[in-house]
């Protein structure tokens, strides 16, 4: 007995297009990692030049991510804002989200402070302190504060609100006040007045991720070949005619 190939025009353009396709996405999956781990790399040498100071003029840029900034003003007492959903280790809690006058206008912006344990009882707002007067703060521009899953409907939008995302447009409406269109998270280690933590977590690009959707696209893209060939082949007589 002997196996011949035989050619089957039908399983062949389903095995082509499957494994083109197999390929096409995991090329794709792999710019995505190398996009990624280019921008994590300008990420950390942003971190690591002199930070700059912000004044009322200046105007977002993709280049002014997680640049280290200075603000002088003082920060707006009576709009704290919480960001629940956000565990620090395994103690869930909330970031505490204040907008920031920059001295000798009226332009704001908002700053995360840092984070707040989440209080025994239900409902009950932890403690913190808020510095008065002219401050000079030191932190780190971010786009946004992060997305977490929305559980029901977050209260509506007024001082002292506990929400699951907030984005400085939707404080700009509630309060009136001119904000610029991203945050910063404060840096300054938290003195034992404020009661904050500031650890905050590295940004995820996901990088790993991307690798590992683009080893199984190319893993279904050998597979689809393989297959062809496997199932390509009938048996047949040795003898030869």
């Amino acid at each position: 007995m002997r196996f011949a190939p035989r050619f089957r025009p039908i399983p062949f353009i389903a095995a082509l297009i499957v494994a083109i396709f197999g390929i096409l996405l995991g090329n794709w999956q792999q710019d995505r990692a190398a996009y990624k781990t280019e921008l994590q790399t300008q990420q950390r040498e942003r971190g690591a030049a002199a930070p700059i100071e912000l004044g009322p003029a200046i105007a977002w840029r993709d280049d002014l991510a997680f640049r280290r900034v200075r603000l002088r003003g003082e920060f707006v007492a009576g709009w704290p804002v919480f960001l629940a959903n956000r565990p620090m280790g395994s103690q869930s809690g909330f970031y505490l989200a204040m907008p920031f006058r920059i001295a000798g206008s009226d332009m704001h912006v908002l700053v995360l402070r840092g984070w707040l344990p989440r209080q025994a009882e239900f409902g009950k707002l932890p403690p913190f302190v808020t510095p008065a007067g002219p401050l000079l703060i030191e932190g780190r521009v971010v786009a946004s504060s992060g997305r977490v899953m929305e559980l029901g409907e977050s209260a509506p939008l007024a001082p002292g609100a506990q929400v699951q995302n907030l984005a400085p447009q939707d404080l700009a409406r509630a309060s009136g006040l001119a904000l610029q269109p991203f945050l910063v998270q404060q840096t300054a280690p938290a003195t034992a007045d404020d009661r904050l933590q500031r650890d905050w977590p590295a940004p995820d690009a996901g990088i790993d991720k991307h690798r590992g959707y683009a080893f199984q696209w190319y893993a279904l893209a050998a597979l689809a070949v393989l297959f062809y060939v496997m199932t390509g082949f009938r048996r047949g007589s040795g003898k030869t005619d």
